[in-house]
């Protein structure tokens, strides 16, 4: 069984069966990774939520964005003027949907890459981001999940430290798993919002071109980032190319990291969100 794993999606969901049907004309019966980012700022995001839920052989790590529907759903964060999340707050199989989504995984290690939806602080090994991550899944499939997104917002602390604890702990490991994209080169996370290819302040780094980065030796899967477009190297797969903004959707093999794209549509003019 191939295993593919998919850029973000957020809300594209004509795009998702686009990129689904080309991707079954090859392997009929794949392994599919989606790297989070499932819904939210595309045109239909309960359909899309409602078909990656219902999708043999699937599973996804999660998104800022799908942790913001979460919280939005409670009543803990505010809706934006971009987001598209009305449909899924309004369905009739709502909950049904909320509590799929919050027991899903921040990371997988599959066909031997680690899989994350933005990336991992220098300091970690690819066994302690798997340990540091099933702490927070522990902590949002349990009878206090809602009481910790409500604490989860902040970039503090923006360093990673073994010994941090609680809140602090959890919501350091939430902002290097789906947030980070630039930090220094002793770990300390850029979380203000720089979103280019290049840093543009500086000492930051890309986070994955930090030196002696401890996750150097394995396979990184992550999206997040759509500026950097596709990378797809024997050491690190970069899956956001784009889908909201007119770019592409994408798919890649990690078995033989062949590529399947489906062009798409501009559904959100850069700078306008």
């Amino acid at each position: 069984m191939p295993t593919y794993a998919i850029g973000d999606l957020q809300g594209c969901h004509g795009k998702l069966a686009e990129l689904l049907e080309s991707i079954y004309k090859v392997s009929p019966n794949p392994r599919l990774i989606f790297v989070g980012d499932i819904v939210n700022r595309g045109p239909e995001s309960l359909a899309t939520l409602r078909q990656v839920k219902a999708l043999p052989n699937a599973e996804i790590v999660l998104g800022n964005h799908d942790l913001h529907l979460l919280a939005v759903s409670c009543g803990l964060h505010r809706v934006s003027r971009s987001d598209t999340l009305d449909d899924i707050l309004a369905a009739p199989d709502r909950d049904e949907l909320l509590e799929w989504l919050r027991q899903r995984p921040l990371a997988l290690m599959e066909q031997g890459c680690l899989v994350v939806h933005a990336g991992l602080v220098p300091q970690w090994t690819a066994e302690q981001a798997l340990r540091l991550a099933d702490e927070v899944h522990e902590v949002l499939r349990g009878p206090r999940w809602v009481e910790f997104l409500g604490q989860m917002y902040g970039n503090l602390p923006d360093q990673w430290d073994n010994g941090l604890q609680g809140v602090d702990r959890l919501r350091c490991i939430v902002n290097a798993l789906t947030r980070i994209r630039f930090c220094t080169a002793d770990g300390r996370m850029e979380l203000g919002g720089t979103k280019g290819v290049e840093p543009d302040l500086p000492g930051l780094l890309r986070w994955f071109d930090v030196p002696g980065r401890r996750t150097e030796g394995v396979p990184v899967v992550f999206g997040h980032w759509s500026t950097l477009g596709l990378i797809n190297r024997s050491d690190l797969v970069s899956l956001d190319t784009g889908c909201l903004w007119g770019g592409k959707l994408t798919a890649v093999c990690l078995d033989d990291r062949s590529v399947i794209q489906v062009d798409c549509p501009q559904y959100c003019e850069p700078g306008s969100i």
